[in-house]
């Protein structure tokens, strides 16, 4: 018979926030690769900067190789785990939401994310835990603020590819 889950399917959301955060975190890594080409800096200076937290100054000093690609898998994972939440607000708080409304709630909740990680979280964890301030220190607010706005306005963009549509409903789709 039919199967439809009672009310908002949760678990389902979490996969679909996974899933579109990592496509969000591509498409903000990619603005950063593109933008250190364009300032003639080494197109994973981010990576390498992120990778100072866990590999302290020598990551800076990192080129090509499997820690930059491991660096990349981290970003990436981070994304996914970022685009749980964002996709939940979409999806149930504000599922039928105009353009315009949905925009400004993800704007403020990427800007929120910004903040909370940079300077309430980064800017003393690291250096108690590493020695050195590098991700604050070394990566441009407006770098910072625009990977965080990309990040989200690319789950806003992507967020319709994660819509749960019970298979009754799907059917009766497909029949009409």
């Amino acid at each position: 018979g039919d199967w439809a889950p009672r009310g908002y399917y949760t678990t389902y959301h979490i996969l679909a926030g996974m899933v579109l955060g990592f496509i969000g975190a591509g498409a903000s890594l990619l603005l950063n690769i593109v933008g250190a080409a364009m300032l003639d800096m080494h197109p994973l200076h981010l990576i390498q900067v992120y990778l100072t937290f866990p590999l302290g100054e020598k990551a800076l000093e990192l080129n090509i190789g499997f820690a930059l690609a491991a660096g990349c898998c981290l970003y990436m994972g981070t994304g996914m785990i970022g685009g749980i939440p964002f996709h939940l607000v979409l999806s149930r708080f504000l599922p039928e939401a105009a353009l315009a409304k949905r925009f400004v709630v993800v704007s403020v909740l990427s800007l929120g994310v910004w903040i909370i990680n940079f300077y309430g979280v980064l800017s003393w964890l690291q250096p108690l835990l590493i020695g050195g301030s590098w991700i604050v220190d070394q990566i441009p607010i407006y770098v910072a603020l625009a990977t965080h706005l990309v990040f989200g306005w690319t789950m806003l963009l992507v967020e319709s590819w994660g819509r749960f549509i019970p298979p009754t409903v799907a059917a009766r789709e497909a029949k009409a």
